[in-house]
């Protein structure tokens, strides 16, 4: 007859009659929560709200550029044109045609655009193109047109002007010339809203996403830039970012060329 052999003993096939267990799980000690994941799951929650903060920036930004060209509600001492937009400096010379500026600056002019070619592009306003515009050929980017305006102003001893730029370059442009100028009220902004870019429908344009994607991004860089910066004309950033050229400043020194 079979019989039960001992727990401890085995029979002569070598194995035990007595089937052993596995200690419960619940028997185990818990082992320590690793550090590790607690930090990885504050980063993914610090990554998650910056990108929603930054998404939600975004189409703050792009709510607020301006839909329709207006009448500036106020006339400046002058106006200053930022080149790189269709349209600017004819609008420009419009308003300076309009008395609502003494004097018209263009700045960042190409040094192979004269007053000529500006005057042949805007043949009904030659006298006023010859009288009362004045070429910056200085600027290579925003921060050096913030510069350039503020030693215009300071030239001609102005107090307020009214910047003229495209809608999508306003916001930014308005940030380097309220800290170069150190006062928001001295600056009357007249965005130009062409065909070209539509605020309305940028998602359904690629080349429009990736400029007011663009814009976006810049715009932010200013203002961080802006709040650590006494003064745009000794900026170290601002000679980083200039259009990719090994530039020594922003803008030339006042005396290395006078304006046109």
């Amino acid at each position: 007859m079979l019989r039960a052999s001992d727990p401890h003993q085995t029979d002569t096939v070598g194995w035990s009659w007595h089937e052993w267990s596995l200690p419960h799980r619940a028997a185990c000690p818990a082992l320590p929560r690793h550090r590790g994941s607690i930090l990885w799951q504050v980063f993914g929650l610090g990554a998650g709200l910056a990108t929603a903060a930054l998404v939600a920036g975004f189409l703050i930004f792009v709510g607020a550029l301006a839909r329709q060209e207006r009448t500036p509600s106020d006339r400046a001492d002058g106006i200053v044109a930022l080149t790189g937009g269709a349209q600017r400096i004819g609008d420009a010379i419009d308003l300076l045609a309009g008395g609502y500026g003494r004097r018209l600056l263009i700045t960042g002019v190409n040094e192979r655009t004269s007053r000529d070619e500006i005057a042949r592009l805007n043949p009904t306003q030659r006298a006023l193109i010859a009288c009362c515009v004045d070429l910056d050929y200085r600027a290579r980017n925003t921060i050096g047109n913030a510069i350039e305006t503020r030693r215009w102003m300071r030239a001609h001893r102005f107090s307020t002007v009214a910047v003229v730029t495209s809608n999508y370059h306003m916001p930014r442009t308005l940030i380097e010339l309220v800290h170069a100028l150190q006062d928001s009220d001295r600056v009357l902004p007249h965005p130009v809203v062409t065909e070209a870019f539509d605020a309305d429908r940028w998602w359904q344009s690629p080349p429009a996403a990736r400029l007011v994607a663009s814009e976006y991004v810049k715009f932010l860089a200013s203002w961080v830039r802006t709040r650590f910066e006494d003064d745009p004309e000794r900026s170290q950033a601002a000679i980083l970012i200039g259009r990719g050229k090994p530039v020594k400043m922003v803008a030339e020194p006042l005396a290395a060329r006078t304006l046109d």
